[in-house]
């Protein structure tokens, strides 16, 4: 199943935690984004937090769910832009040039995106976070909540591309 072009998609690499998953579909459904859920999930799909997060949105998210990366990878459409959003060593969000077809795909709330996905980014970014922890995660936040940090980077990359 190829996926038809859209100009942003979000993707979520094996999420763990129902309600972020959740609260992200009701983002993606307010901004008109398609989620892709990359599996395997922490969850059920039928999972109640998962439902009661998203409120009565599910019916207006463009959802697909992937049995492993590979798979959804080869399901993207063409031309397609994969950007890896993660806490550590990425371009700083408001220097990256996004085009039509990216997709932002986020990784686990425990560990991010593998090495090995990384990898298989076109580009990684980095919310920039003022007030972060050191490298031994000491002194300040180590984090955003992937939920929060989806939304930011989605509403970003639509302004930019003028979707709203």
């Amino acid at each position: 199943m190829t996926l038809a072009f859209k100009p942003l998609r979000v993707a979520l690499f094996e999420p763990r935690i129902p309600p972020n998953t959740g609260n992200i579909a009701r983002t993606c459904a307010a901004f008109g984004l398609p989620l892709a859920l990359i599996e395997p999930l922490g969850f059920s799909i039928d999972d109640r937090h998962l439902k009661r997060a998203g409120l009565d949105y599910w019916p207006h998210v463009d959802l697909s769910v992937h049995r492993d990366f590979d798979h959804f990878a080869k399901d993207l459409p063409v031309p397609a832009r994969l950007i890896g959003c993660s806490r550590r060593g990425g371009e700083p969000l408001q220097t990256i040039r996004f085009q039509e077809g990216d997709v932002l795909l986020f990784g686990r709330e425990d560990n991010g995106l593998p090495d090995a996905i990384r990898n298989r980014c076109d580009q990684i970014l980095t919310i920039p976070m003022p007030c972060s922890a050191a490298e031994d995660g000491q002194g300040g936040v180590r984090s955003l909540n992937l939920s929060v940090a989806c939304a930011i980077v989605s509403h970003h990359a639509g302004l930019q591309l003028q979707l709203w």
